[in-house]
């Protein structure tokens, strides 16, 4: 017998409730996947998106979020989904190859009509094994045991030696109700690694529109100065730690290891299963970190259809060509990076 007809359709403001009730219960759709970052990537970044999704016999069984992201220096794109670690076409499991060709043609008119030089697809695993890839990102994700105590001894010995140095430093954990004290580490944070920081208004807007699934942990020492703070994400059953600062004391009173397993701790008490670790690029410093902690590394198939280029485009602080740039940033004032950054960034994605 053959299977219904496919509708591919644009989301509109009456279908966002079964659009979220679909990714929130489909295994293939992430966190990224959420309406609501149409909405936030529009408002705080100007950036165009176009959310399909497919339906067959009136229910919804892929969706496929996609923004466009202009820039005179980095190129002009459309991105599933700029600012997000994951995205891509997320389908039922027995929703069939034909959903996944449909989105990909829609998606395909999309970019002809738009003149992008190239569609990007983040995946969490390989969808065309012919495609042009990224092979330069990793994601760490770890099952979380249901007891705090075994997720303690799970991690290896040298890094469990670190979160009870931060333990034994007397420092404390703070769930924050905004992101004032995380803002200003992060800031400074991406200051000294030469990289432009996202608006603030962005992480407010994360925090008003996805309310307790957007939680901010800070880290401080006895006297309550703030040494360390992460945002994290909630979404299903699992935590993801997703943007991070530190101050320059944190590395010597082992803020960092404490804030990490801090959260740990607080999300196994919470019922969460996995811990999401979340994208770090090969041989650079978050990589080695995680993998101290027992987490494998689980390459990332970022995907690209090319259309005015001949390569995968390389928009990341490794690109050589990004050094002198990096340099020049790491001596702005903090209030003069904080002014300029938004501009830039917004166009990495």
């Amino acid at each position: 017998m053959d299977r219904l007809p496919i509708h591919v359709s644009m989301l509109t403001p009456a279908e966002v409730e079964r659009w979220d009730d679909f990714v929130r219960r489909c295994p293939q759709a992430t966190f990224f996947h959420l309406s609501a970052w149409r909405d936030i990537l529009e408002g705080v970044f100007k950036h165009r998106s176009f959310y399909l999704y497919a339906e067959r016999a009136g229910d919804i069984v892929a969706v496929l979020p996609l923004a466009e992201v202009r820039s005179r220096v980095f190129g002009h794109a459309l991105t599933s989904l700029p600012f997000c670690v994951y995205g891509g076409i997320a389908a039922d499991v027995d929703a069939g190859p034909e959903v996944f060709h449909m989105l990909e043609m829609r998606a395909e008119a999309l970019a002809t009509a738009l003149g992008v030089q190239h569609t990007e697809y983040r995946n969490l695993k390989p969808v065309h094994a012919d495609w042009p890839r990224q092979e330069l990102y990793v994601t760490f994700r770890k099952a979380l045991l249901p007891d705090v105590e075994a997720n303690m001894l799970a991690i290896p010995r040298k890094q469990r030696a670190m979160v009870r140095k931060g333990i034994k430093n007397g420092l404390v954990s703070h769930v924050d109700d905004d992101i004032e004290r995380f803002f200003a580490l992060y800031a400074d944070n991406v200051l000294r690694h030469g990289t432009p920081a996202l608006p603030k208004t962005f992480f407010e807007r994360l925090k008003a529109v996805f309310g307790e699934a957007c939680e901010v942990l800070t880290v401080t020492d006895p006297a309550g100065k703030p040494l360390s703070s992460v945002l994290s994400f909630y979404f299903r059953d699992e935590v993801l730690p997703y943007y991070a600062g530190d101050d320059t004391a944190a590395r010597d009173l082992a803020a960092n290891d404490f804030k990490y397993w801090e959260l740990m701790r607080r999300a196994c008490e919470r019922g969460c299963k996995v811990f999401d670790y979340g994208r770090s690029k090969v041989g650079t410093g978050p990589y080695s970190f995680k993998k101290n902690w027992g987490f494998e590394p689980q390459p990332l198939s970022y995907e690209y259809r090319l259309y005015k280029r001949d390569s995968v485009p390389q928009n990341n602080p490794m690109n050589p060509k990004y050094r002198a740039f990096i340099a020049l940033w790491k001596r702005l004032p903090i209030g003069v990076a904080n002014r300029l950054g938004p501009h830039i960034v917004r166009n990495l994605g």
